[in-house]
């Protein structure tokens, strides 16, 4: 019997769907602030369908983007879960969505300041989006991918393999600083 879509999850059934270790998810929980799942007795943790959409994005920025951990925070920081839950759905129209809704909010906020020159300038720093540029560099094809130290692009594997290796590096850290 499937469960509802609104249903929550156990990390086994979200770590299968999400085709990665329990592990990785429990590390993320320490990275991500917003990842909160609801923990029942014994410590069994329970995913909200926004938890798993969330994660889904994550997911997406680190595997398919290569973003690091550092780069998905400060997207996170910068632009709130929901713009990650729609680079992770592929949702361009809700990326560009609540892009313009932030940079409204910031010249509104430059303006109510005195800092808006009355030419509908954006902020400072706040760059305004040239035609044919993409959208922060998020919607980024293999082309545009990282750049190894011969000056050759890293595949899409070689990518996944590296950031594996890292997980599991870092939760050997984890366990490591545990015993100490």
């Amino acid at each position: 019997m499937d469960k509802s879509p609104d249903a929550f999850r156990t990390i086994s059934e979200v770590a299968e769907d999400l085709g990665l270790p329990q592990h990785v998810l429990r590390f993320w929980e320490t990275r991500f602030t917003q990842i909160k799942p609801m923990k029942r007795g014994g410590g069994r943790r329970y995913y909200r369908p926004l938890d798993v959409e969330l994660l889904k994005g994550i997911r997406h920025l680190l595997y398919d983007q290569g973003y690091t951990i550092k780069g998905v925070q400060r997207l996170l920081r910068e632009n709130s879960a929901p713009f990650v839950i729609a680079l992770g759905n592929g949702d361009v129209a809700a990326v560009e969505a609540i892009t313009r809704q932030k940079q409204t909010a910031l010249a509104k906020e430059a303006a109510d300041s005195g800092e808006a020159d009355g030419n509908d300038a954006l902020p400072a720093g706040i760059a305004r989006p040239q035609p044919g540029r993409k959208l922060f560099g998020l919607l980024k094809g293999e082309e545009d991918g990282p750049i190894g130290a011969d000056d050759k692009r890293l595949s899409k594997d070689n990518r996944t393999l590296l950031q594996e290796a890292l997980f599991d590096l870092l939760e050997c850290k984890r366990l490591l600083d545990q015993v100490r």
